[in-house]
């Protein structure tokens, strides 16, 4: 039987999160300098996302497909993050965050710059480009995520859902500029080649920061060296880890759905013009900004539990209002509520993934892919639905997405004390 590992050392406030012992740090330290690091690669990473998003209308008009054969061709994205998420814990305990970041963000930026110079050639560079840009995305997503959690340990307080909130900050810019450039008739090349250029210069230049790659520490006395070296793929195993990756999975699904979905069923079911869909899109992503920047004092003060349950339970409240409001001002309000009520289910949940620094990178990776099962599933399934029903009320199968996950949230509770999680 495998002894635990040692007593924490350390409790983040209002969270339980276990840290490891720091030396204390000024602000000019590396760490400060590490964390402003990580809110510009998240910020880059959402502003890249977003400004695809933003011209998605645009390449389907294009390249003249239904709502089924578009949920195909964005199915390529997931299908690239799929691919590579299972994998990043391997790699990222094998060449550390920094790199992981700096080479995958290039890889994302050339899959952008292909869409860009390809859409107006058919389908098949659109999803050459968009499986690297989805594969480029993953490992770059979860390598962040292990790079903020080490931040977040380092400062030994409670800030990763602010760091998602530089993601959301970055995609309020992207689907901003992006409306701004379909109200200019700019075009879609100058506009994601622009984009392409801008994330392959500042991620790696931000990665120079990071913290150091720390390898798994010398196992202390009357602690087995399997319980602290272990594989990353062993977080396929623990039933906590498994059900976190599935909450994560609902979650993903109800933000990929808004993402995707939301500008098009505003434009095809309010029958607004383009740039109103993006600006429904840029609402919500606002929303998930205010939430996920707001949110930890209220996780502090009422618990994860309760905030997810509270957020699963507005999500549903917007979407419903969306779907049947009728009226455009109802559908604007109900994006701004399935944005408030979407936006710290994803952090939030890898949050509780990384509570033992030891074996994040493979549980967060672990939980990561299980969560990005969604944008499998998800584009083509309401884009099918979407043909039949058109794609305003096809949005109402993430309902009952979000009912499982207000059901999945109390797996999402601290741990508390450091401890492996199929304990």
């Amino acid at each position: 039987m495998v002894p635990d590992p040692p007593e924490p050392q350390g409790i983040l406030p209002g969270s339980m999160m276990t840290v490891r012992a720091i030396t204390p740090v000024s602000p000019d330290s590396q760490v400060s300098k590490a964390r402003d690091a990580v809110y510009v690669v998240f910020t880059a990473a959402g502003f890249a996302f977003a400004s695809w998003a933003a011209r998605i209308p645009q390449v389907r008009s294009e390249l003249r497909v239904t709502p089924g054969v578009l949920g195909l061709i964005l199915l390529s994205i997931a299908i690239g993050s799929t691919i590579a998420m299972p994998l990043s814990g391997l790699v990222i305990t094998k060449i550390g965050e920094r790199r992981t970041v700096l080479v995958m963000s290039l890889i994302s930026a050339l899959g952008l710059a292909t869409v860009a110079v390809g859409y107006r050639h058919g389908i098949p560079p659109v999803a050459a480009g968009l499986f690297l840009f989805g594969f480029g995305s993953g490992n770059w997503d979860v390598a962040m995520n292990v790079q903020a959690a080490a931040v977040e340990q380092a400062l030994g307080r409670s800030i990763m859902p602010r760091f998602h909130a530089g993601w959301s900050i970055g995609t309020v810019a992207g689907a901003g500029l992006g409306a701004i450039m379909v109200a200019a008739g700019v075009p879609v090349t100058v506009h994601l080649l622009a984009v392409a250029a801008l994330v392959a210069v500042a991620v790696p230049t931000a990665t120079r920061r990071f913290l150091p790659h720390a390898p798994a520490p010398d196992p202390m006395p009357g602690v087995a060296a399997k319980a602290v070296r272990r594989s990353p793929l062993r977080a396929w195993t623990e039933p906590r880890t498994l059900v976190i990756g599935l909450f994560v999975l609902c979650m993903a699904f109800t933000e990929g759905t808004g993402n995707d979905w939301l500008s098009l069923g505003v434009i095809d079911g309010y029958h607004v013009a383009p740039v109103v869909g993006t600006l429904a899109l840029a609402t919500f992503l606002a929303a998930m900004t205010v939430g996920r920047w707001f949110g930890p004092r209220f996780i502090d003060q009422y618990g994860r539990v309760g905030m997810l349950r509270t957020g699963a339970a507005t999500a549903l409240a917007g979407l419903l209002l969306i779907i049947f409001g009728r009226y455009l001002p109802a559908a604007l309000a109900g994006a701004v509520l399935l944005g408030l009520g979407t936006s710290l289910g994803f952090p939030v949940g890898l949050s509780a993934a990384a509570d033992d620094p030891q074996y994040a990178p493979g549980r967060v990776g672990t939980a990561s892919s299980i969560g990005y099962v969604a944008f499998l599933a998800g584009p083509p399934s309401i884009g099918f639905l979407g043909n039949h029903v058109g794609v305003l009320h096809a949005l109402s199968l993430t309902g009952l997405v979000l009912v499982l996950a207000f059901l999945l949230s109390p797996v999402t509770a601290p741990l508390p004390r450091a401890q492996p999680a199929d304990a």
